[in-house]
């Protein structure tokens, strides 16, 4: 009788992996639907989601059901159990609008876990709950593109990187979310169970193509046009988290290895205008992503982008979108 294979042999030695997962109020269901669907799938050689290598709890304080964004609700399946239980504490983020995503009791339990060297992986806007828990100072955060200017504005002392899928810094993970979640979902099965398991769960997730936490995050930055270049992606990115900066293409071209007329050739084939104006585009970008989703007053947000009057933002932002600030913001309003 043929024995199993020496990946499979080389994962029995091992001891079965616990996680214990913590979702926020109006937490993010594809972000830990892809992740603890990737532990199942990894937990046995068959599609049997049996719990052979890998276990797992939804942790609260609370016995009620917990609601996500979209609506859904998950029922917590464990109290929160001693650190010791768990080899990883996944914290799962969601809306930014929301007062005190976590319990007093559900902080205190992060903040405990972390300081005894457990592991956290932070999902989605879980960077936020934890950078406002104080558990990130001195370490390197990974923030969507979409949330890293609020994120600086909230905490300007943390570093924060929209250029990569994940990081790890000290003993805790920061993850952009989305899709992501499968990408260290399978990363840590990998390191921990082997690779043989991490495939399995991810082809049969029908993801092609495994990325590593330095790949970047996916943007559609000007329409529903994706630059074909790599260097074009990689400049838009830079260009993302530099929103508030006055940079020179130069500079941006040094970043890439290329020189100044390279790029702005790359950026004429793709766009058919230069670095600086694609630059001010995204700038309008953001600033209706502010302008939408935050209560900043309009001369704090054209500060904030790099502009040195309301006015010069305001006449830049109609040029842009034929529609000023303050009709944005009120449309945006109940």
């Amino acid at each position: 009788m043929r024995g199993p294979p020496d990946g499979t042999r080389n994962v029995q030695q091992k001891k079965r992996l616990r996680v214990g997962f913590l979702l926020a109020r109006n937490f993010t269901l594809s972000a830990f639907s892809l992740f603890v669907d990737t532990l199942r799938l990894a937990s046995d050689e068959q599609d049997f989601s049996g719990r052979k290598y890998l276990d797992w709890d939804v942790l609260s304080d609370e016995s009620q059901l917990i609601k996500s964004s979209c609506g859904v609700f998950v029922a917590p399946t464990a109290r929160l159990n001693p650190r010791e239980s768990y080899d990883f504490l996944v914290v799962v983020g969601g809306r930014l609008n929301i007062d005190e995503p976590l319990s007093a009791a559900q902080i205190e339990y992060v903040r405990q876990f972390g300081s005894k060297s457990g592991t956290i992986i932070a999902l989605c806007t879980a960077s936020f709950i934890l950078a406002d828990a104080g558990m990130l100072g001195g370490k390197l955060a990974c923030v969507s593109w979409l949330h890293r200017h609020e994120f600086q504005m909230r905490h300007p002392d943390i570093t924060a990187v929209s250029d990569r899928l994940f990081v790890r810094s000290g003993n805790i993970f920061t993850c952009a979310g989305g899709t992501a979640a499968a990408d260290l979902a399978a990363d840590l099965v990998e390191k921990h169970l082997g690779g043989q398991l991490a495939s399995k769960a991810t082809q049969i997730l029908q993801i092609e193509r495994r990325r590593s936490g330095a790949d970047f995050q996916a943007r559609i930055v000007i329409g529903q046009f994706v630059p074909k270049d790599s260097r074009v992606r990689q400049a838009i990115q830079i260009m993302e988290q530099f929103v508030d900066a006055r940079w020179d293409v130069e500079w941006l071209a040094s970043r890439l290895c290329i020189t100044r007329r390279h790029l702005e050739r790359l950026f004429k084939q793709e766009y058919g205008t230069g670095p600086r104006s694609i630059f001010k585009r995204i700038r309008m970008e953001q600033a209706k992503v502010l302008l939408v989703n935050t209560e900043q007053p309009i001369s704090q947000i054209a500060f904030d982008l790099g502009y040195d009057t309301q006015s010069q933002f305001s006449r830049q932002f109609r040029a842009q979108f034929g529609t000023t600030p303050t009709v944005v913001r009120s449309a945006a309003r109940p």
